[in-house]
């Protein structure tokens, strides 16, 4: 039977842990490495309410890809995420920015394909920007399009600084500072999560159209071919994912 540690050594053939970013928490960030486990539920995040229901499916592990522990506790809220995963006795393996830097498997490699790129390689000047070719080209209009159906989003925000799309750069999450490494690659688009006001000027002035897609659609796109890849290696864990957790944003 499978245990937590040989799950995390798995991670370390695609995303080890000593690639995250300096300021990142990543690993087994609650529990016991040597607990068996037989039920694993995978979340972008670790909510009370993702540890509720990994209790009610008898989950002995949570995999996430944004940390349930980012800042050093000062202490401990009753009801908070990390105490109910200590209360209850559910580890807790959170996997952040070595899964969007893998350039085997990880976030940014899941959001370009979804988005369509051809090859995508990692770029080394931005910080998690993998670029690519579309197929066809593509308008500014058409590539929003194209994005919305492909990340399921209810909206998004784009702009259309040029007409003629081919090469696309994505940063998934909090990319939008990718923007100036995207214009230096010679990218004709960006597909990000978020991106700040001053990028989006800058992006005009680059003449590099953006699609934001939100950060939760732009990451979650992970979470299923993860627990293809998980089920593949362990095929006696049942991993599941999660249905309660979502970013709960609405569009009007």
């Amino acid at each position: 039977m499978a245990t937590v540690n040989d799950i995390l050594e798995f991670f370390e053939e695609f995303a080890p842990v000593e690639s995250a970013m300096d300021f990142d928490n990543v690993g087994l960030l609650v529990g016991d490495k040597d607990k068996f486990v037989r039920r694993a539920l995978v979340s972008l995040d670790i909510t009370p309410e993702v540890v509720e229901e990994a209790d009610r499916l008898g989950c002995e592990l949570i995999i996430s890809h944004h940390p349930v522990i980012f800042q050093p506790l000062k202490s401990l809220a009753a009801g908070s995420a990390p105490y109910l995963l200590a209360q209850k006795n559910i580890s807790a393996v959170c996997m952040h920015t070595n899964l969007d830097l893998s350039e085997v498997f990880g976030v940014n490699l899941c959001l370009a394909e979804a988005v369509g790129l051809k090859n995508p390689i990692r770029s080394d000047k931005g910080e998690c920007m993998f670029t690519g070719f579309l197929e066809k080209e593509m308008n500014a209009d058409e590539l929003a399009e194209h994005v919305k159906f492909a990340l399921d989003c209810r909206g998004l925000r784009y702009t259309s600084a040029n007409n003629s799309i081919k090469k696309v750069a994505v940063a998934s999450g909090s990319g939008g500072s990718d923007i100036f490494a995207a214009a230096a690659e010679g990218c004709d688009a960006l597909v990000t999560g978020e991106i700040k006001h001053h990028e989006i000027n800058a992006a005009n002035s680059l003449g590099v159209s953006v699609v934001e897609a939100g950060h939760f659609k732009s990451e979650n796109v992970v979470i299923s071919p993860l627990i293809k890849r998980l089920g593949g290696r362990f095929d006696d864990i049942i991993f599941t994912k999660s249905k309660i957790y979502g970013d709960k944003v609405k569009f009007c």
